[in-house]
Formats: C-alpha cells, structure tokens, sequence
C-alpha cells in the first residue's frame, strides 16, 4: 500500500499583499511535497488564506472595501504568488469557505462538550497585529510609554466578555507531548523555547471577542465570534473533510508536517495540540519552524513595511535559481540574510559553473565523439565506483535531511558529488582520451551521464524546471524520472538531444 504523507504551509494572513517569508515557507513545504511524490508517496500538500479577524476588518476598511470583497482580492493574490513560485499544492483553502464555518462550529461544539470552554471576561494585553494575547511579562516598555508585543507590535488593554478555553488543564499533556515525542517541534531551539513558555505556566485562553463581526460566530452566542487562532489552526483538518471522517480526504489526517514561521510557533505547538487533545482528535507528527529572512536588519513584515516581492526575484534571477538560494543559503530553522550579491554568487558559482558546466561538457563531448548516443560503460575503474557509489547513495541521504527539513544539508550532500564529478572529470580527461581510449571516454562519458541523472532526479524537487530540461538532455524519459527509476540504468545507445545549456550566468545589465 502507498505511505500517505501531509504537508501544509501556514494559512496566510490576508491584511496586506504576499512577501518573501510567505514564498519561502511555501518554497519549502512544496520541496517536501515534491521529494515525497518522488519518493513514491500518495501526498496532500494544502496552502491558503486565513481571511478573518480584527486586523483583516481595519485592513479591509482602509482600503475602502468590505471584508469579503477585500479577503478575495488578497487570496488571489497569495494564489498567484504560490503558482508563479511553482508551488505544487493540491488544495488552496480559503477560511472564507462555508465548510470551513461548518467545521469550526462542530470543534467548539466537540471542545465544549469536553468540559474547556466557559464564560468570562477578558481583560488584557492585546495585540492586533498578531492577533495574540500577551501577558504583562512578555511586554517592553517604550521611553514615550507605551507597551509592545514580543514581535514589536503595539498592545491594547481590552476588557470585553470572552468564551475561555481551559488552557491551563493542558500543561501536563503538552510537557507530556514533548518529551515522548522529541521530534514534535523542530529545530530543537525552537522546542526548548515552547517547553519553556510551557513550563512557566498556561492560562487560560480568550478564544471569542465581541468587538467585531468579521469572524465565524459562536454557536448558540452570536454577540460572539471565535478567536481568530482557534479559526485558522482548525483550515488543517477542515480540509481534510472534518467533521466528515468518512471524506476521501480524511485518510490523511494526521498531518506528517505542519511548516509554519517562527513567530507563529506557539499557536501552532502548544494552542493547536490542545484543541485537537480537547476535541478527542488525533495530534499533528511535526510541527517545523522556519526562521526569517533579514532586509535591512529587520525582519521583514507588511505592516513595517520592508517586504521584498517574490515573483521580482524570480523575474530578475529566475525561478529555480531563486528557490535553489532560499533553500540553500541558511538553515530552514535560522535567521538569515538577503542580497543581490548573494544569490548571483549562487547562481554563477553553484548552478551555471558546478552544475551547469559538467552536464554542458559532458553532453557536448558525447555529442561530439560518441555520434550524440548514449555510451556503453566498460570495465569499471576504482575512481568510477566510487562516483558512483556516492552518486547512488544520494536518494537515501536526501531522504534522512528532507524528513527533519534541513535542506541545506540535503542539497550540501547533492553539491559534495557535484564537486566530486567535476574533479573526476577532470582528471579523467575524456576529450584526451579521444586520441587514446574511446572505449575508456566512452565508459568516463556513461559514469557522468548516471552521476547527473541521479542528481538531477533528486534535485527535481528544487528546480523542477532546470531538473526537467536536464533530464531531457541526458536521455531520462519523462514518465520514469522517480526515485524508484534509478534503479533501472538507461539504455546503451539512445540518442541524446543536441545540449544546451541550463543554467546560464547572471550578467549585470548595462546602466
């Protein structure tokens, strides 16, 4: 039977147009949902908006537009971004959606019948930007006196009538959580950081406000709209068919990875976990934290206002040479920087010279001198082995760093065989062996020619595209390019197409 695998990016906040942060987290969840698909797996890659709340109702009005008219234009923005970023998601969910509102009423309802939901007043510190509660400890005082969230977003005090959830009746059952399940929340820095704030002590949680209508009313409580959290967490099962466990969707739930950014963490690892334990449903395997990129030493954010437009990138560098930079330039879980310099270094150095330049050479040679056919391997050398073998080992290494989503080592470990095939070819001198050895080019021709079809295979996933016309080129046919493939060698003597390049250089325009 075919493994299921799940993998959802964040719901993405529609107060104000789609970022770098939201491409990448999206870049990345795409890279796990195409390795799995590789790798032989039936997936459910799900992506979409998170359309209500107060912040998305103040957006909506300053911009002249009613809520939902306001949510649309938005979402289809962030649509459009995922899809020129060749984000291949199966389901693009909307929290807007009147499946969504049915099964939202059926959590509460499954919450409430479990004995966590009560009625009280909130009075407190809230931020609207994050939509978040904080407490009197988390904030920092400014010099003018006023008081900011964590995130650096300004808090209100507020006092209104709010549904509760018993929060606090979960602490054990979380520590419980992750400490069985060590791997819950990756990377570990961001583990240690939720079992801290876990440890220090839970209370219980406003999950419904009266200020505002923009949200999905309370049953039996319309005054009430449900906190904006327990309403977006909720888009993960709700896709899957929930309450319908009897939808064909169902079968993957639960989720084998929620990748979500660092400053949504606590939502996600210790809010979402207890809702799901209240609700008697089943606990997502992973909760994955990426870090944030840095513009100008500030995160990047549409309310501070330095965000940086994915599908420019992609138009100035192109697509593959984008998603290969974000997921190679810094740890998933890490902070980093964006620049220029940057990714044209990447481009040039790894894709155009590593990459580019050894299947550009190799093919050209066949091509050639081996009447554009596919060479036959001879006799194989101690230096052929061993290229080979740390070509074939590739699809198990990929496996083990794509499961803990550190894709920078993954594609390190793609680069080490690169560098080893570039150094083998050199040394092997196939064009001088013209002169000498045919049978010995034609075999040093063959070993490049599978090195870069398992690098290739296993890079899909990053650069489908650039993947795509390089497998071409190496004689791979479209409809046997999976992981399994590469056990099956290519046949002798298949024509090749002419070569062309893939990668070509980033030239600086002329002023």
């Amino acid at each position: 039977m075919t493994t299921r695998y799940y993998v959802t990016t964040p719901i993405f906040y529609v107060n104000g147009p789609p970022h770098l942060g939201h491409a990448y987290i999206s870049i990345a969840a795409d890279v796990m949902a195409r390795w799995k698909r590789l790798d032989g797996f039936d997936v459910f890659f799900l992506t979409g908006t998170d359309e209500h709340g107060q912040k998305v109702e103040q957006a909506a009005r300053a911009a002249g537009m009613d809520p939902q008219s306001f949510t649309d234009k938005i979402s289809a923005d962030f649509r459009d971004m995922s899809e020129k970023m060749g984000v291949s998601f199966d389901q693009w969910f909307r929290t807007t959606e009147e499946r969504h509102k049915v099964s939202c009423t059926e959590l509460w309802r499954r919450i409430k019948a479990a004995g966590d939901i009560y009625l009280g007043h909130y009075e407190g510190w809230y931020a609207v930007r994050d939509e978040a509660f904080y407490d009197e400890d988390e904030l920092t005082s400014r010099p003018d006196g006023s008081k900011v969230a964590p995130s650096g977003a300004p808090v209100e005090w507020v006092r209104e009538p709010s549904y509760f959830f018993r929060l606090s009746a979960f602490q054990d059952k979380l520590l419980s959580l992750y400490e069985e399940q060590p791997d819950f929340i990756l990377p570990a820095s961001r583990r240690n950081e939720v079992e801290s704030f876990v440890r220090g002590g839970l209370r219980d949680l406003s999950i419904s406000r009266t200020t505002f209508r923009w949200g999905i009313p309370v049953p039996e409580a319309p005054d009430h709209v449900m906190y904006v959290w327990l309403d977006a967490l909720n888009n993960y099962v709700t896709a899957c068919g929930f309450p319908d466990e009897a939808a064909a969707n169902w079968k993957y739930w639960p989720a084998d990875v929620h990748m979500v950014g660092k400053d949504i963490i606590r939502f996600h690892a210790v809010y979402w976990p207890a809702f799901l334990m209240s609700a008697g449903l089943l606990l997502p395997r992973r909760i994955s934290s990426s870090g944030w990129w840095v513009a100008e030493g500030e995160k990047m954010s549409k309310s501070v206002g330095n965000v940086i437009e994915a599908r420019e990138l992609a138009a100035t560098y192109g697509l593959d040479q984008v998603r290969y930079f974000l997921l190679r330039e810094k740890p998933f879980g890490g902070d980093g920087s964006i620049s220029h310099q940057a990714i044209v270094t990447r481009t040039n150095v790894d894709l155009a010279n590593d990459l580019g330049n050894l299947a550009q050479r190799t093919l050209s040679l066949i091509a050639r001198n081996c009447e554009g056919r596919l060479p036959a391997k001879g006799a194989a050398t101690e230096a052929d082995s061993d290229l080979l073998r740390s070509a074939e080992a590739l699809p198990s290494l990929l496996r083990e760093h794509l499961d803990r989503q550190v894709f920078h080592e993954g594609l390190e470990e793609v680069w080490k065989v690169i560098r080893a095939a570039n150094a083998y070819i050199d040394h092997e001198a196939p064009w001088a062996l013209r002169r000498t050895d045919t049978a010995r080019m034609g075999t040093v021709l063959r070993v490049l020619v599978d090195t870069l079809r398992v690098i290739a295979t296993v890079l899909q996933p990053f650069m489908p595209g650039s993947m795509a016309r390089m497998l071409d080129q190496l004689g791979a046919p479209p409809a046997a390019r999976w992981v399994a493939h590469l056990a099956t060698p290519l046949p002798d003597g298949c024509a090749l197409p002419a070569p062309q390049g893939v990668f070509p250089r980033y030239v600086e325009p002329v002023a």
